[in-house]
């Protein structure tokens, strides 16, 4: 009889030709899942002179939140190689623009467990860092049988998800166990972890709190908003598909000199926004294209990649996107570290325990629907007080709560102290 996790890889093995069909289709629109097609089943090029410490981050938004954690290690061990894996190609992407030539890159393969050995005995990591959620029972099993110590980094788990996979016990249970370590957001994470059979679960805090915005596109932003002489930003951050309609329904035709700043979460929704943004006789200005939001304009689509800190520094006030569907949302932190009054939807359970922080300190408001936060939005607006001690209230909750990388840092240690594996 096939135990769970033979279960669990037949039926991967079954699903490959599906899944090559899936890379074949979201190639027509993003070129960079029809690349490094070998890399998926474990087979790589060049392989690392020197010893290296592995960070997974699955897509865009673990990518940027490993960012202060992968600086650190970078400074810490220049004697190793970082290698970041992703599984997305705008991850991917991602890796190049923030971290350029000083980490290695490559996308983890599927979780195969030929392709995780042959991944493993060509990288030799000393250490595995998973960013968040990433829980492969294959890539553990393989880590356990060559001696390679894995790590949970930022760990966060929504009653949602540990539902899920609490329904796979047979399968998740020995996974979860088998980390090294797991450092988590805040108690609850950790609490749910310990449930889900992890034996090392302690709270080390959210890195997102440590992430720097970047001083160029800051700078950047801040001009753009004094060109607009005191013109009044909305920022809808990271929409998802449906939150534009209906965020811009609940605006209405109404125009009353505000330039709404539209930046869809995912770099292959940029057409399809811009399409329904024309469809709506809205006049827009591009981002990609460089084109200015100057008078006349009421719409900046915001279609780039990695200017979240030029679009919140042009931003008056910032709803935040995939909350208004059962999506678990965004990250608001980015928000308030740059001083932006914030509005979130009732979805945040991605983001729970920030987003409960945010709300009692003041930093941000949660509403139940599109309208009701248009409606926020537009109080905020006419109330420069009140978007005042928003603001403030953001700055000091994030400064409240920096420091999850050090305490990252310290396990990162206690893990490399082992024998590298041979």
């Amino acid at each position: 009889m096939l135990s769970a996790r033979g279960l669990y890889t037949l039926m991967l093995r079954l699903a490959v030709p599906l899944v090559l069909v899936r890379l074949w289709w979201r190639g027509l629109r993003e070129p960079g899942y029809r690349a490094h097609l070998g890399e998926r089943f474990g087979r790589y090029d060049k392989r690392p002179s020197r010893s290296v410490i592995w960070v997974h981050a699955v897509s865009v938004g673990e990518v940027r939140a490993a960012a202060p954690l992968v600086q650190a290690l970078l400074r810490r061990y220049p004697d190793h190689s970082v290698l970041m894996t992703c599984m997305t190609a705008a991850g991917r992407d991602t890796v190049d623009q923030v971290y350029g030539a000083s980490v290695l890159r490559a996308f983890l393969p599927y979780d195969l467990p030929g392709a995780m050995r042959r991944f493993l005995t060509h990288f030799r990591p000393r250490l595995g860092i998973m960013m968040e959620t990433e829980v492969w029972p294959n890539m553990l099993a393989a880590c356990r049988e060559q001696g390679v110590p894995v790590m949970l980094a930022n760990a966060r788990m929504s009653r949602q998800s540990a539902r899920g996979y609490r329904r796979f016990a047979a399968l998740t249970r020995p996974a979860f166990a088998s980390f090294a370590a797991i450092c988590a957001q805040d108690r609850t994470a950790a609490r749910r972890l310990r449930a889900l059979g992890a034996r090392r679960a302690a709270i080390a805090g959210n890195l997102k709190f440590d992430v720097q915005a970047d001083p160029v596109k800051t700078e950047e932003g801040r001009a753009l908003m004094a060109a607009l002489r005191g013109r009044q930003v909305l920022l809808l951050a990271s929409t998802r598909e449906g939150e534009e309609q209906m965020l811009l329904d609940a605006l209405g035709e109404r125009d009353d000199g505000t330039l709404i700043v539209v930046v869809p979460r995912h770099q292959q929704r940029f057409g399809d926004v811009a399409a329904l943004l024309a469809a709506r006789s809205l006049t827009v200005a591009r981002r990609s294209l460089g084109e200015a939001p100057h008078a006349g304009r009421r719409v900046l689509l915001g279609d780039t990649m990695g200017e979240m800190s030029f679009y919140y520094a042009l931003s008056t006030v910032a709803i935040i996107g995939g909350s208004f569907k059962p999506l678990g949302g965004q990250n608001l932190i980015e928000a308030c570290a740059a001083g932006v009054p914030v509005i979130v939807g009732p979805h945040m359970f991605n983001f729970a325990e920030a987003t409960r922080w945010a709300v009692k300190a003041g930093a941000a408001i949660q509403v139940a629907d599109p309208t009701e936060g248009i409606r926020a939005a537009r109080d905020l607006l006419a109330s420069p007080e009140w978007r005042a001690r928003m603001a403030l209230a953001g700055l000091r909750l994030c400064a409240a709560h920096r420091g999850a990388t050090e305490h990252h840092l310290g396990v990162v240690r206690a893990l490399l102290r082992a024998p590298a594996p041979r």
